[in-house]
C-alpha cells in the first residue's frame, strides 16, 4: 500500500482502489485492515505535522482493546508524538486516542 500527501493536503492510500483521507485531525482506523496500520499512522502523523495539525484523535473502536494496545504500541515509539491518552467521553471515550504531535 502507497501512502501519500497530495497537493490538497490530503493523505491518498493505495492499494486496489484509491482512498482519499482529509488532513482534519481525525484518522478512524474502521476502514483500514490491521496489517496497514502501521505505515497508515505513521504516515497520517507525518502528514498532520507537515500541514501543521498537532493534535489529533485516531478512533480505533471499543472492541476487546487488541486494536488500543497496537495503536499505542505504534504511538509510543513515532518521535513526531509528543504525548497521547483516552479521549474524554465526548472525543469517543475509550474508543479513541487523543494524540499531540511536536511541531516539525
Amino acid at each position: 500500500m502507497t501512502i501519500k500527501l497530495d497537493n490538497d493536503n490530503e493523505l491518498t492510500a493505495c492499494e486496489e482502489a484509491p482512498i482519499i483521507m482529509p488532513i482534519d485531525g481525525v484518522l478512524d482506523l474502521h476502514t483500514f485492515l490491521p496489517r496497514e496500520l502501521n505505515n497508515l499512522i505513521d504516515d497520517y502523523i507525518e502528514a498532520c505535522v507537515q500541514a501543521d495539525v498537532l493534535e489529533i484523535r485516531i478512533i480505533h473502536g471499543k472492541g476487546k482493546g487488541i486494536l488500543k494496545k497496537r495503536v499505542y504500541s505504534i504511538l509510543a515509539r513515532n518521535k513526531s508524538v509528543q504525548g497521547y491518552g483516552q479521549a474524554p467521553e465526548d472525543a469517543g471515550g475509550w474508543g479513541a486516542v487523543l494524540v499531540k504531535l511536536k511541531r516539525g
